[in-house]
């Protein structure tokens, strides 16, 4: 019992001095890169640089000790930092107090969400997000980030939320751009890419060992940040028109709940669940993935909670909303963390940073942190999903292009709600419409296959039908239409069976419909049967009247349906089957 509500004591107890060891390189190589992400993220999200910073302290110890994946790198991520950057700037001017309190409470709301969710286990709701849409949604929130970013790649004051807002800007402005901005930047741009692969494999041909090359090449933003700095300061380049970082308070961040807005918190709300709900569907699968490289599991429920107190814990420490990031947690893994301490340890480096290296970052170029954002976000951008996609599905196809286009065009929450409404819409029209099947026998067997695509044996005086959904309002009356039209069709039926082997719930609506049907039957002359039903389903019809009022059994199976209500067809079948078998002879 104690170890669910305080999951760390199921490692804390065998925490041994290698896994202390793993988890402190671990946690070094994450503060390497954590450190300018950190800062960047803040950067894309509106807030000051610390507020990324902060939100890599208190938010990892909480994770840590109520977590239950041993990888996933808790902290600031693009998406969310986009996400909040468009909630807070639908409410306040970014820069402002009243911008910075409202991303303060679109941690804590967003805590407060995903902390209830947890307690009553509502993880389910995020399943409402489909892959297509939240592929759609990522991808294009990943177009937007990047455009964000051109302000700082450029020089110039471009702006805008949407593409509609950012082209024009790039254009307006073109005259405004800073060319020592524009080619610190390519130079930037270039060697992470580069460092992507090719830092590891530099340092491999230097006489390095793969593991370690690897992991020193994970170093490439910190070579980014501090090579920048460096020259900023040396050659003067921000008398020269290169934007930089300024002041950095130096020190540990105050604690304590922000200000109450009644009304603020009102227009929160809505961003904040979305922020919940993204946050929590990107570190899940995340984790999910990593865990499942160590044959090892995670609570749903239990991250819920953890990412809950680890959003409450960044609103007291006047930090920005977090979540598992992808590339953090991956170095985290590759690294070799062995357990939850690594985010602990951390939020230790992140704190020893804040008190000693903040002064050295005052000449940090603001294009170096847009250039980290950049190609942080590559990883988010896949095209190929869309074609692929809609070659499978159109109609999810459909789902994921509207969902980049309203975010693309109209703005990131309108494409988030898009996408969650066609999520919905699609499946209501999806099970309003069930596969509807009459089956025969196939010969010689048990089974029992649709008419129009197996060679089957058939009784005029028996309707089989299989649906291939579970009955509820939406489907109730297509299925109720499908058997009454039998009768028109059918003037030799006398029994109908609904073979309800994909049946997995009933609801009110659908059995009302299934009442019906019973009522018209018998007015036919027709009994009405039921079929293979599984036993939550029977269950539930046992605490109504149908059964009572059902002029026909229940079978067990199909083929003890057939056998009794048409002998002369389950022998037919056996003949046809013999007679088959002799030719085959």
């Amino acid at each position: 019992m104690q170890t669910r509500f305080l999951p760390f004591l199921t490692w804390a107890r065998h925490y041994s001095r290698s896994d202390l060891s793993n988890d402190l390189i671990a946690a070094a190589v994450v503060t390497i890169m954590l450190i300018p992400q950190g800062m960047a993220y803040a950067m894309l999200a509106g807030l000051p640089p610390q507020a990324g910073l902060y939100g890599a302290m208190l938010p990892l110890v909480l994770y840590a000790a109520f977590g239950t994946s041993r990888a996933l790198a808790v902290g600031p991520v693009a998406v969310v930092a986009l996400m909040t950057a468009a909630a807070a700037g639908s409410v306040a001017q970014t820069g402002t107090e009243h911008y910075h309190l409202a991303a303060l409470w679109l941690a804590l709301l967003s805590g407060g969400i995903m902390l209830i969710m947890g307690v009553f286990r509502l993880g389910f709701i995020a399943s409402f997000l489909s892959h297509p849409v939240i592929s759609g949604f990522i991808t294009a929130a990943g177009i937007l980030i990047a455009a964000s970013q051109l302000r700082h790649l450029l020089g110039a004051e471009i702006s805008g939320k949407t593409l509609p807002q950012v082209i024009p800007s790039v254009f307006a402005n073109s005259a405004d751009i800073s060319v020592v901005t524009v080619v610190f930047a390519v130079a930037i741009l270039a060697f992470l890419f580069w460092s992507r692969a090719g830092l590891a494999h530099l340092l491999q041909q230097m006489g390095l060992s793969a593991p370690l090359a690897k992991l020193l090449g994970k170093t490439a933003l910190l070579i980014a940040v501090v090579t920048s700095t460096l020259l900023v300061w040396a050659l003067g380049l921000n008398e020269r028109g290169i934007a930089i970082l300024g002041d950095v308070p130096r020190g540990l961040p105050e604690f304590g709940l922000p200000a109450v807005d009644l009304g603020l918190l009102q227009l929160l709300i809505a961003p904040a669940a979305m922020i919940a709900i993204v946050g929590y569907v990107e570190s899940i699968s995340i984790a999910q993935t990593l865990a499942a490289k160590k044959r090892d599991s995670v609570d749903p429920d239990r991250e819920l909670v953890a990412l809950g107190l680890a959003n409450l814990g960044a609103g007291v420490s006047n930090a920005m909303p977090v979540t598992g990031g992808l590339s953090r947690s991956i170095v985290n893994y590759d690294a070799g963390a062995a357990t939850p301490a690594a985010g602990a340890i951390t939020a230790v480096f992140i704190a020893m940073a804040l008190l000693v290296l903040t002064p050295l970052m005052y000449f940090l170029p603001r294009v170096t942190l847009a250039a980290i954002i950049v190609v942080a976000v590559l990883s988010l951008l896949d095209f190929r999903a869309l074609p692929r996609t809609w070659a499978y599905s159109r109609a999810d196809g459909a789902a994921m292009a509207a969902t980049m286009a309203f975010t693309l065009f109209v703005g990131v929450e309108q494409g988030l709600m898009a996408g969650v409404g066609l999520s919905l819409v699609l499946f209501l029209y999806r099970t309003s419409r069930p596969h509807m099947a009459v089956v025969g026998q196939v010969p010689g067997t048990e089974h029992f296959r649709n008419i129009e695509r197996h060679d089957v044996v058939t009784d005029d005086q028996v309707y089989s039908i299989r649906v291939d959904e579970s009955l509820y309002f939406p489907n109730a009356r297509a299925l109720e239409d499908k058997i009454i039209q039998s009768l028109s069709h059918r003037p030799a039926l006398r029994h109908v069976v609904l073979q309800c082997t994909a049946v997995n719930y009933i609801d009110a609506s659908a059995l009302e419909s299934l009442e019906a049907v019973n009522e018209r039957l018998q007015t036919a002359g027709v009994e009405f049967h039921l079929s293979e039903v599984k036993g939550p389903v029977m269950d539930q019809l046992k605490r109504s009247h149908f059964l009572d009022d059902l002029t026909g059994r229940i079978f067990l199976t199909q083929f003890d349906a057939m056998t009794a209500l048409s002998p002369e067809m389950t022998q037919r079948c056996k003949e046809r089957a013999r007679c088959e078998t002799l030719l085959e002879r």
